[in-house]
């Protein structure tokens, strides 16, 4: 009998998390079933499924471990399925995850994912007489054929008024694995950058994505359209660096390069409602003109700066393009443009050569930045970067004190943030499938005869609440919330919900 279920596993940030979602959609487009379900969820063996694709990431050594451990569970979840390893992860180490079980694992580089396209068109060819892939050579070698593909013609609704031959849109490989419609997720997200410039020196990702590639900005255009018209009030902007963005705009003969500050003001200019979320950006990219845009109503009071240190001598150490005092400006900046939004960051403790001053540095930039959140790490030497063997390391004991420290400032600086919310409303989406699964739960109430769902949904400014009601509403859903509560112990404790809120109204579909 023919297995035509595709599981998907995806680990890391947003960005693996959409190109997952681009595959997952391939596949379906297919004729295939696709599961996002984690394998942790259910310990009993699924001897259906035809192929375990694994989306890594290798940003610390614990991302490794535990892509090798998910590995290890899919193997043995999924008895007759062959494991399909990619992501940057497998783009670094791939020899040593084929080597894990050499007879069932296929190894697809971070750089070349998009080979799932391609495997999704001919899986059935691959497929033995049982209905599985006995034959993982057979696998292998398709993949290496197909690695060295160099152009993408993709057929496009919108086509740019310079590539008009057949109809068709010419998209960067990096690209290819897009969906406007999502399997998991609540709110849409488009890859409009991947890889880096930079090198910084703690980081593997550079070498891992590769140098900096840009969507066009038509082409950009297009894909929000198209999630626009499928109904989703939201999407959010994924890439490696978007303070890289360099996208290919005609407005005439030759395309120039457009910088995100131009994409954003382009599509807030050329779409109808809906609403923008910026995943991440460097501090030196908080210019005026994106400053301007940022104002919009369409664009979420939200937004994540990568700053790492505090310490301009770290970050000099780091090769991060910016100090101190930028990360204070490009607060202000952001603060004056869009009201009480929420502003979070990465912060690692313990970088080599980091001084009892360079430490107090970083807490005296959170402290005078006042973040909605900080994500705490302590350093994690790669393989490779300079940083692993810079001198001199700092000990596991001081780095876990260190983020300890920045840790509970990052706690307390969530509470109060959400404590200044209380008795304000909210737009907010409902969470998905998974959401709906866990936080979906049906209480009687006797006294009304009647039954409540608990939602979980997340607002505008990225603040995760429950509340309850007694109608049905679909994940994906626009709804207005009142801030009641805020969960203290959850927050400090990494729970998911993080305050209780009283449901205003359900916003009409777009």
């Amino acid at each position: 009998m023919y297995s035509n279920t595709i599981h998907f596993e995806t680990l890391g940030c947003r960005l693996n998390q959409d190109e997952s979602e681009g595959a997952a959609r391939s596949f379906f487009n297919c004729g295939y079933s696709c599961t996002m379900e984690a394998v942790t969820s259910s310990a009993e063996t699924d001897e259906s499924t035809l192929l375990c694709i694994i989306n890594t990431c290798t940003v610390t050594n614990k991302a490794e471990q535990k892509a090798r451990r998910i590995i290890r569970m899919c193997l043995e979840k999924y008895p007759n399925s062959v494991v399909c390893v990619t992501g940057c992860y497998a783009e670094l180490d791939g020899d040593s995850i084929k080597a894990m079980c050499p007879e069932r694992i296929s190894i697809i580089p971070g750089t070349k994912k998009y080979v799932l396209n391609k495997i999704a068109e001919n899986l059935k060819k691959l497929v033995g007489a049982a209905g599985f892939i006995d034959d993982i050579s057979r696998l292998d070698d398709f993949i290496k054929l197909h690695c060295s593909v160099s152009a993408s013609p993709v057929q496009s609704a919108l086509v740019n008024h310079k590539d008009t031959v057949a109809g068709k849109v010419y998209i960067p490989l990096p690209f290819t694995l897009y969906t406007p419609v999502f399997e998991k997720h609540s709110r849409a997200s488009l890859k409009i950058q991947d890889g880096c410039n930079n090198s910084c020196t703690f980081c593997r990702i550079h070498f891992a994505r590769g140098k900096a590639v840009s969507l066009g900005v038509d082409e950009v255009l297009n894909r929000v359209r198209e999630i626009e018209a499928s109904g989703k009030d939201e999407v959010v902007f994924t890439g490696v660096n978007l303070s890289q963005y360099a996208g290919d705009f005609y407005a005439g003969e030759t395309p120039v390069k457009k910088d995100f500050a131009f994409l954003l003001k382009y599509l807030i200019e050329n779409t109808k409602k809906i609403k923008f979320r910026i995943s991440s950006f460097y501090p030196q990219s908080v210019t005026d003109s994106l400053c301007e845009s940022l104002k919009s109503d369409r664009v979420q009071p939200f937004f994540h700066l990568s700053v790492q240190s505090g310490s301009d001598s770290v970050l000099k150490a780091m090769k991060r393009p910016y100090g101190h005092d930028d990360v204070v400006n490009a607060v202000k900046k952001i603060r004056n443009a869009k009201k009480d939004c929420f502003i979070s960051c990465d912060i690692i403790a313990g970088f080599p050569g980091e001084s009892d001053f360079d430490f107090n540095e970083t807490v005296r930039l959170c402290e005078e930045c006042s973040f909605s959140w900080m994500h705490v790490f302590p350093f994690s030497p790669r393989p490779g970067t300079e940083a692993a063997v810079m001198k001199p390391q700092i000990t596991e004991a001081v780095k876990t004190r260190r983020a300890a420290v920045l840790g509970k400032i990052a706690v307390d600086s969530k509470i109060k943030y959400i404590e200044s919310m209380k008795g304000r409303e909210f737009t907010a989406v409902v969470e998905n499938s998974r959401a709906l699964r866990l936080s979906l739960r049906i209480l009687k109430n006797t006294s009304a005869g009647s039954e409540s769902g608990i939602y979980h949904a997340v607002t505008d400014n990225f603040i995760h609440v429950e509340f309850k009601s007694s109608r049905y509403i679909e994940s994906s859903r626009s709804v207005r919330v009142r801030i009641d509560q805020v969960l203290e112990d959850n927050i400090r404790t990494g729970k998911e919900i993080e305050c209780l809120s009283s449901l205003v109204s359900v916003n009409s579909q777009m």
